[in-house]
């Protein structure tokens, strides 16, 4: 498809414009609300404290970078995510919220949303709490009165369920994962200022580095739109069937199974599950006592990078395994395909497809889920051999793997839409 045709076919179709410039507009203000600071901050002690905190620095990285500044939105969506999560966990717990969520249709996954948002309010209060003080036994920010704090956890907290419904929104007005595409906002947003910290910073000696670097984020740039591409097509075929003098079925189709189904939500995940007990053991670190002790052991044990990276590795690749099964139901899928008279060829109908369908995808996740993993931690190794960290950006981790995944789904809901409208002509 050329996409400058494309292009312009959606400037041209109402609806589809309306959508994207709506998107735009969400983006602009999601901006503008991440650039007003909390007042009274010190800007150059903030900056030595993310730049000096690699567990900070992916967190704020998660929030679209809008808490280095300290914004009004400086959380992003964390606390949402995190009570996504564990909800998610919960259903595994509790076979009621398993049933409302699986079993109960729509309205059962509107309920079990709320419940989510719900939950967001309490974590986002518990997280800025802990990282206000936090940020001030650092001299980040200054002495805060019970009346400063209490307001000061307002406007975190109205912030995140601010950007929450806007997210909703972006979901039901635009094209594409809201909650996916605000994160890629802030992303992209900090992307002049990395191009100016690499042309400020270039060193000549360092030339065979940085030419190495640039090559490496071509390959992983590569790869990741390769594997969020590879489909594994399991064959299909309906029997035929005759009713009066017609016959229906004989065809043959398959069913398209993605290596990475979880798409980009695995990372976002395994930050947001990552970044949490880090937050909670600095807030407890300096507080004294067997409480405190522990606090900075579990601090310290984090702040290793080859902790973290093993950590965050683990993670990736457990959630990506953990949200598959939980959105894809291979029992379900065989069911379907029994109702409507289809089989996989060389194996039986019902329990024994639903099996054959598990086993596949056990396999092809494997290949998903460790990819995944290698290209989240890779920054960080390559920065550990070499010391150079001017193209962390462009090498990419979590941030191409965002990138790529949004950008890519967002194209795919695109041509969708397109396709849609072009048999609607007929």
């Amino acid at each position: 498809m050329n996409w400058f045709s494309a292009l312009f076919r959606i400037l041209r179709i109402p609806d589809l414009r309306s959508r994207v410039l709506f998107v735009l507009g969400v983006f602009l203000l999601f901006r503008m609300m991440a650039n007003i600071p909390i007042p009274g901050i010190d800007a150059e002690r903030l900056r030595e404290f993310f730049a000096n905190n690699q567990l900070f620095g992916l967190l704020n990285l998660f929030t679209g970078g809008a808490m280095d500044n300290l914004s009004i939105v400086m959380l992003g969506l964390g606390p949402y995510i995190t009570a996504v999560i564990v909800m998610q966990l919960l259903t595994m717990i509790f076979p009621a919220l398993e049933r409302m969520y699986k079993e109960e249709g729509d309205q059962g996954k509107q309920r079990f949303q709320q419940y989510g948002r719900l939950l967001t309010i309490p974590f986002a209060i518990v997280q800025g709490y802990t990282f206000l003080m936090l940020l001030g036994r650092q001299g980040v920010l200054p002495a805060f009165t019970f009346v400063d704090t209490f307001l000061a956890l307002s406007v975190v907290a109205a912030g995140t369920v601010f950007l929450m419904w806007l997210g909703e929104l972006i979901s039901e007005k635009g094209i594409g994962n809201g909650v996916s595409l605000l994160i890629f906002a802030g992303i992209v947003a900090g992307f002049p200022q990395n191009v100016r910290q690499i042309a400020f910073g270039f060193d000549v000696a360092q030339l065979f580095s940085y030419l190495a670097f640039f090559l490496l984020a071509l390959t992983i740039i590569a790869g990741v739109v390769f594997i969020t591409q590879a489909r594994r097509n399991i064959p299909v075929s309906y029997a035929k069937r005759v009713r009066g003098n017609k016959m229906f079925g004989g065809a043959s189709t398959y069913i398209p199974l993605s290596v990475n189904p979880a798409g980009v939500i695995p990372i976002i995940f395994a930050l947001a599950l990552l970044t949490f007990p880090g937050m909670i053991a600095s807030f407890f670190a300096g507080a004294g006592g067997a409480l405190g002790s522990i606090a900075l052991t579990v601090q310290n044990f984090l702040m290793n990078p080859w902790v973290m990276g093993i950590l965050y590795f683990v993670l990736v690749a457990l959630f990506t395994f953990f949200y598959t099964a939980v959105t894809f139901d291979p029992k379900a899928i065989a069911s379907n395909l029994q109702k409507m008279g289809g089989f996989v060829p060389g194996v039986r109908p019902g329990a024994s497809t639903a099996t054959f369908i598990s086993h596949i995808l056990n396999r092809i996740l494997l290949i998903g889920a460790t990819f995944l993993g290698t290209v989240a931690v890779l920054p960080s190794v390559v920065q550990g051999i070499t010391g150079v960290q001017a193209f962390q950006f462009l090498i990419g981790g979590t941030a191409v793997l965002i990138i790529v995944s949004v950008v890519l789904e967002t194209l795919r809901q695109l041509r969708a839409q397109l396709q849609m409208r072009e048999y609607d002509t007929f």
